[in-house]
């Protein structure tokens, strides 16, 4: 995976290395922090969920997160 970024002068700079493969576990928490947890502006301040009506259960929303997250990895290993 390689995500790449232009510079004011126009040059492209390398803003993420060292992901061999799509499935990494680290992309993966990236991206539920990036639409779960993390504000955006363009959103009003809404996370992405939060704009779709995505809600989650519990009293701490993270370990929620991290907890289905390792349930759906163990169910993907039992195949």
């Amino acid at each position: 995976m390689r995500w790449d970024a232009k510079t004011a002068n126009g040059e492209t700079e390398k803003v993420m290395r060292g992901l061999e493969r799509d499935d990494s576990p680290v992309l993966t928490g990236i991206q539920t922090f990036h639409n779960h947890f993390r504000p955006h502006q363009g959103l009003g301040g809404k996370t992405p969920a939060e704009a779709a009506g995505a809600k989650i259960e519990g009293e701490n929303p993270l370990l929620t997160v991290i907890q289905n997250a390792r349930l759906a990895r163990i169910g993907r290993e039992k195949g």
